[in-house]
């Protein structure tokens, strides 16, 4: 192997390493009538009974009050009763308080305890907006007692609850949610009559809030796979959630989620909310809750009867699930990002249905990792044979490359001319190490986000690790290391012991190993994996061993037993005989270094005399 392709390895390696306040108005119209009585009074004194004063005071008093009041169908009993919408996936409890969800449970998963996954629980948790509840008095829906109505089953299995909330001027407010069979989503549908009167300025300003709590068994790396996640004007990103920031949005918001690891929770406007702002908070990890968001929406009214169609979305984040949402929610799952955003399209549309079809056949996760990994080393292989191949040749010019080191000592200038003269002339590219090793980056970092993000392999055991979508230990230490954490992953040991030989063998078949740097480079990275790895998945270090494991075999079978170098120094002596055609870029760099050249020739000249 050349230092070219050690350096592909390296960059490769370098690549791996481097994630309302709530408003009330004043009782105004109560206090100025009342002065003016008061003032009144004092006017009238000396004509007037006081004894009549006060009771007219009284009544009036009476009277101002009753206008602050809500009207009578509002003020409703204030105890609290549960509805509960139900099917195979999800369980939703409503509560008539605010006519809202209180919780929300997740069905055929458990967190870390082996406890049901509640995505929604707690008083922090709330779906509210302002309403106008008589003159000058206002109130958060979420404090307001709705009336609940039976559950309705529909003909296609559909189930229907509604909260409703009337006055008698015929002001009248209807949430109605829905569940469908076999679905993660609950249709959310906000009715108004008056709407004019029961808010102002036409708009409904919805605040929502939710409290995820830690599922999985590592807070910190979950943390870092929560996301803010939006769609604005039809364009998709997201906001890490460890860095508290708040955002604003302008442009028509489609949807808003919140997501965990391997868990979403959502709010998407069918006809978009005309704008948004959240933000988030991180409370402390004794807490164990991954994040605190409040989002305030705009929705515009524009009449006095409205319908507005919302939606949740309570589910994990599994990009076949989102997909068929048709909403570009399935962004949410992340197969790349950053830098290497487009491995997203090599993830979604091959090794996503590549992996499917395997795991339908395969009992075994761990199982699917293996044969899944074959297949892509197969598929590179003629990649790293031809990285190989360059090595060879480059390794079979090494005795002609130290006599032209030898011949120019330390003119390094006239040495980088002759030398890439050699290589021209033996047909043989510099880059063609480095190359084949860069050309799979797409393949190891598509792998790196697929074994992150894949919400099948959790909860998935195989040999000592018992869930493939977090780190498995041997041993849990009394203390944490810097740079390691406080347990021993084995597969990420296994890794790192591949890795480690993988590199003495590459550096016992480079054709030039005298570069103290390249001398000691190639053991960087195996020892950076070992922190690196100790909290990834098991399923991603679980791959990196046969991976390295499968490397290391197709690279002694190449050098040994395929690539001929008696062949491969004919072939060189064959393409120094044949004229060598360069382009204008490589006659160009070639007048340049000969230019060069006889510079320093002159300048050696002018020293002497």
């Amino acid at each position: 192997m050349d230092k070219n392709t050690v350096i592909g390895f390296v960059l490769i390696g370098a690549l791996l390493i481097a994630m309302f306040i709530i408003n009330s108005r004043s009782n105004q119209a109560y206090t100025v009538e009342k002065q003016r009585v008061e003032d009144s009074l004092a006017a009238l004194k000396p004509k007037v009974d006081t004894a009549s004063l006060v009771k007219d005071s009284k009544v009036l008093d009476s009277i101002l009050a009753e206008k602050q009041k809500l009207p009578a169908v509002f003020v409703t009993d204030t105890t609290e009763s549960l509805d509960t919408l139900e099917n195979n996936l999800i369980r939703i409890v409503f509560s008539n308080k605010g006519g809202q969800p209180k919780e929300v449970k997740i069905k055929n998963f458990t967190n870390y305890q082996g406890k049901p996954v509640i995505v929604e629980s707690g008083n922090f948790n709330k779906l509210s907006y302002l309403i106008n509840t008589g003159i000058n008095a206002t109130a958060q829906t979420a404090d307001i007692t709705f009336v609940s109505s039976k559950q309705i089953i529909q003909a296609d299995q559909s189930k229907t609850v509604s909260f409703v909330l009337k006055d008698s001027t015929g002001k009248e407010i209807t949430h109605q949610y829905t569940l469908k069979p076999d679905s993660y989503l609950v249709d959310f549908t906000i009715s108004m009559k008056g709407a004019d009167k029961l808010v102002s300025q036409n708009t409904i300003d919805l605040q929502w809030q939710i409290e995820t709590a830690q599922v999985e068994k590592d807070l910190a790396y979950e943390r870092q796979q929560s996301h803010i996640c939006y769609l604005e004007n039809g364009s998709y990103d997201f906001e890490y959630v460890a860095s508290g920031n708040d955002k604003n949005f302008n442009k028509g918001l489609d949807w808003l989620a919140l997501k965990q690891q391997f868990f979403i929770t959502a709010l998407t406007a069918k006809n978009k909310f005309k704008s948004a702002a959240v933000k988030w908070t991180v409370p402390a990890d004794s807490l164990k809750i991954i994040a605190q968001t409040t989002a305030n929406f705009k929705l515009a009214l524009t009449g006095a009867n409205e319908t507005i169609p919302l939606q949740f979305y309570f589910g994990p984040s599994d990009y076949n699930v989102l997909l068929k949402a048709n909403n570009k929610m399935e962004n949410v799952v992340p197969y790349g990002s950053g830098v290497f955003a487009f491995v997203k399209y090599i993830n979604r549309h091959f090794l996503l249905p590549v992996f499917d079809f395997i795991r339908k056949h395969v009992a075994s996760m761990g199982m699917v990792i293996l044969l899944l990994t074959l297949l892509i080393r197969l598929i590179t292989s003629p990649i790293l044979y031809k990285s190989y191949l360059s090595g060879a040749k480059m390794k079979a010019l090494k005795p002609e490359i130290d006599r032209l080191k030898e011949k120019h000592g330390d003119d390094k200038q006239a040495f980088s001319m002759d030398q890439m003269k050699l290589w021209k002339t033996a047909g043989v590219s510099p880059l063609g190490g480095c190359l084949p090793a860069l050309l799979q980056i797409p393949i190891f970092m598509s792998l790196y986000y697929f074994f992150q993000s894949n919400i099948s392999l959790r909860g998935e055991s195989f040999l000592w690790a018992k869930d493939l979508a977090a780190y498995d230990s041997i041993a849990s230490l009394p203390f944490s290391i810097p740079f390691y954490g406080d347990h021993v992953s084995l597969f990420t040991i296994t890794a790192t012991v591949t890795s480690l030989i993988i590199s003495i063998y590459s550096m016992s078949t480079m054709q030039d190993n005298s570069n103290p740097v390249m001398k000691y480079m190639p053991y960087i990275f195996p020892v950076l994996l070992l922190g690196v790895f100790n909290n990834l998945p098991s399923a991603l270090t679980w791959y990196y061993t046969i991976s390295n494991t499968i490397t290391l075999i197709l690279q002694i079978v190449i050098q040994k037993y395929i690539i001929d170098h008696e062949k491969i120094l004919a072939q060189i002596e064959l393409n120094k005989k044949k004229p060598v055609k360069q382009s204008k870029f490589q006659e160009r760099i070639a007048a340049m270094q000969e230019s060069n050249k006889k510079l320093q020739e002159m300048k050696k000249k002018g020293n002497k005399n």
